[in-house]
């Protein structure tokens, strides 16, 4: 696969055990996150970088991270999915991940098989991205998850509504991007 993964975690426990499943999932590269400026030259390289975050006890503390990836002015890094993988999910967990513009949450059994079809439905596909002032990822209207407040949602005014495609050859191409504004 001509993709990347850098793992987001602890260095020991799930993080060193998400680092050898990912070694497992034919990715070009496994390293440990280093920081937005290693990712965006690693985009360079590969055309997509994903990055997988490792189950920890408190996810809010993950909020740093994915907004430091979210918010990145580098489209290649901006648009990467993010995975969480949930030892023990809940509805909060998912809840708080979803907040926080990721792609997937991946529960346990931690096949390879499972993982490997959760990670190829990131690409090839048209996917919907929002950005309000207070979110940028997918598009999570469907969701029981979804924001429940206006300033969360596209219902508080101004947002941007996003349709990519990730492809492991040319990388993120954003195929429409449409400003909309609500009458407040």
């Amino acid at each position: 696969m001509k993709a990347s993964a850098y793992i987001v975690g602890p260095s020991d426990g799930s993080g060193a055990a998400l680092i050898n499943l990912a070694r497992c999932l034919d990715f070009a590269s496994v390293t440990p996150y280093g920081g937005i400026a290693e990712a965006e030259a690693q985009s360079a390289i590969t055309p997509v970088c994903f990055f997988l975050f490792a189950a920890v006890e408190d996810v809010g503390r993950l909020q740093p991270f994915a907004d430091a990836i979210r918010f990145c002015p580098n489209r290649r890094v901006r648009f990467s999915p993010l995975v969480y993988f949930a030892d023990n999910p809940s509805i909060e967990t998912i809840t708080r991940c979803i907040a926080m513009g990721f792609d997937d949450v991946i529960t346990m059994p931690f096949t390879t098989a499972r993982i490997t079809d959760r990670i190829n439905r990131q690409i090839g596909q048209s996917l919907i991205y929002y950005e309000t002032a207070g979110y940028f990822g997918p598009d999570r209207r469907d969701r029981v998850t979804a924001p429940s407040r206006a300033a969360e949602s596209r219902l508080g005014g101004q947002f941007r509504r996003l349709e990519i495609v990730r492809s492991l050859s040319t990388g993120i191409n954003v195929l429409r991007d449409d400003l909309h504004m609500l009458p407040g």
